[in-house]
């Protein structure tokens, strides 16, 4: 190692630890706030957004310019890209996120015990967040507005890809915070791109940090469930299903199917893979079919799918596995509900199915038997998000099993304390 890196090295150590430090004290600062103190700030960042519109549009144009030499794809694009409606849309999602009930303080449950002791279990804040995510920088705006009404001291750190849109970003979040008398270090960002950053981060800058929520591809959650030393709200890929049973209402299954995968391919939400009933194949498929392709989308079929329809690419074993975020969508034959459910357990990545069907039975089946954190019926499946779940946004939607599941809000960034009170009681 040359001197120089080594003095580099340090250096983004020794910013980090000061990140990691002050964060730490925002933290205790949030927890004696108002939610009118927090609900200002939002505001105020909000109304910074829009103010700073043309400075978050210039930033994104250096980002995309330099992603589109790197020649990142088209969907990968479209998640970096801001336009005036991307940066409407953010502003306007702060605001739900302020309108939102405040969740510190509730009281989650309260009973007495035949002592005289009275218990309450109440939310109270995690702490410090370190949110480590990839590409879309209005993640910046979600997750630190999210944070913010939690409760939550965080750390973001974006995708190099999107550093100064991001960076944009960050500033208007912190305006709003100085303007509410808040510590702008509440919500920092990282100010490098430098990946040792993000292993620092893992390894929990000293005891600052309380928990890690990644978002982004494989390689990036493959090395935060490597590397981590903090407890971590998982978000793995989104490899989404649509099965379409032989009672669905054909126009209701093509709509919904069209929709899932061509709204927007690059987001987590997008469908990846069609399965559906052998019996359904020539009342159904053609239709389907028909819209994908006409609207872009590239079939990659099993053999039954290759043989009706010249169109369809012959899929391969990878392709049950393969999050595209692109327009291609596998398809397979199936059936019945039970080899349905069989495909979606054996590849699927847990995190959004829908079922296309009439027959409430199958629905019911479908319903019971997988453990996805998000099933649907007769709706796409690019619903899986925060705000259209009413939590005003969201920073992912976790997929594991261990305190948050589906999409994360507010609430879901909140850990619980009991309180006791009593009369003198001792315990014998």
């Amino acid at each position: 190692m040359s001197a120089m890196t080594e003095t580099v090295e340090q250096d983004i150590a020794a910013i980090m630890l000061q990140i990691g430090s002050d964060a730490r004290a925002a933290a205790r600062d949030l927890a004696r706030s108002t939610p009118e103190q927090k609900n200002a700030a939002l505001q105020a960042a909000a109304d910074a957004i829009r103010a700073n519109k043309s400075n978050i549009l210039s930033a994104n144009a250096k980002d995309m310019s330099a992603a589109a030499e790197r020649g990142l794809s088209k969907s990968m694009l479209d998640r970096l890209l801001l336009d005036e409606d991307r940066i409407e849309s953010m502003a306007a999602g702060i605001e739900s996120i302020r309108e939102l009930d405040d969740p510190i303080g509730q009281v989650m449950s309260e009973w007495d015990r035949p002592n005289g002791l009275v218990i309450q279990r109440v939310r109270v804040p995690l702490g410090v967040i370190g949110i480590i995510y990839e590409s879309r920088p209005n993640v910046t705006a979600d997750a630190g507005a999210l944070c913010l009404k939690s409760g939550n001291a965080v750390i973001l750190r974006g995708g190099s890809e999107s550093f100064a849109s991001s960076s944009a970003i960050h500033q208007c979040l912190t305006k709003g915070l100085i303007s509410a008398g808040l510590p702008a270090s509440a919500i920092q960002m990282v100010p490098t791109r430098s990946r040792d950053a993000v292993g620092l981060m893992l390894a929990g800058l000293n005891g600052s940090v309380d928990v890690i929520v990644p978002r982004g591809g494989k390689n990036l959650i493959a090395r935060v469930q490597s590397d981590a030393r903090v407890p971590v709200i998982g978000h793995l890929e989104g490899l989404c299903h649509v099965y379409v049973h032989e009672s669905a209402d054909v126009q209701l299954a093509s709509e919904v199917v069209l929709n899932a995968k061509m709204r927007r391919t690059g987001i987590c939400g997008s469908a990846e893979t069609l399965l559906i009933d052998r019996s359904a194949l020539a009342t159904h498929f053609p239709v389907i079919a028909d819209g994908l392709i006409a609207a872009g989308c590239e079939l990659r079929g099993d053999k039954t799918i290759c043989a009706i329809d010249e169109r369809a690419h012959p899929a391969t074993e990878d392709d049950w596995t393969t999050e595209y975020l692109d327009a291609i969508l596998s398809v397979r034959v199936v059936d019945g509900v039970d080899q349905a459910i069989a495909h979606i357990s054996k590849y699927g990545s847990g995190h959004t199915e829908a079922i296309c069907a009439e027959d409430q039975n199958v629905v019911e089946r479908f319903f019971h038997d997988l453990d996805s954190a998000i099933l649907l019926h007769n709706a796409s499946t690019q619903f899986a998000d925060g705000g259209e779940f009413g939590m005003g946004a969201e920073i992912g939607i976790a997929t594991g099993r261990i305190h948050a599941r589906g999409p994360v809000g507010a609430e879901q960034l909140t850990s619980f304390k009991y309180l006791v009170r009593g009369t003198g009681q001792t315990r014998p």
